[in-house]
């Protein structure tokens, strides 16, 4: 099993991490469990760009040769960006799930609401637990 749980980062309980950038906005991917999860991904869809989320809205997809497997949006914003370059190679996110592997930027409707994501510590605690 593994464990690559960057400590700076946020994380919701369905298993995606929250950077939050510099200039304010926040880059969203799915956690190395949950791509270990699901396999070879072989599709990755992403939200349009100007897409208003609600925290918890179903707004990704990435499948892989067992399953598709819906992205949840830890925070209500407007979708910046989707990561254009998931559509030609979906398996930057089995490979590198924290760096090139991410999904979409956001602006965020309120940053604070990132502090009631899990912390490194609870998403591994998470894991520790649904491992038992």
């Amino acid at each position: 099993m593994s464990n690559n749980v960057p400590a700076e980062l946020r994380y919701t309980k369905s298993h995606e991490w929250v950077r939050k950038n510099p200039d304010g906005t926040a880059t969203i991917g799915i956690t190395d469990h949950a791509q270990h999860a699901l396999g070879d991904l072989v599709f990755a869809e992403t939200p349009e760009s100007g897409r208003t989320l609600a925290a918890g809205e179903a707004c990704a997809v990435v499948e892989s040769v067992k399953a598709a497997s819906d992205v949840y949006a830890p925070l209500a914003g407007t979708v910046l960006e989707g990561n254009g370059g998931l559509a030609d190679a979906p398996e930057k996110i089995n490979t590198d799930p924290y760096g090139e592997g991410w999904l979409w930027k956001l602006k965020p409707a309120a940053i604070e609401d990132l502090e009631a994501l899990l912390d490194a510590s609870g998403y591994q605690r998470l894991l520790a637990e649904s491992a038992e």
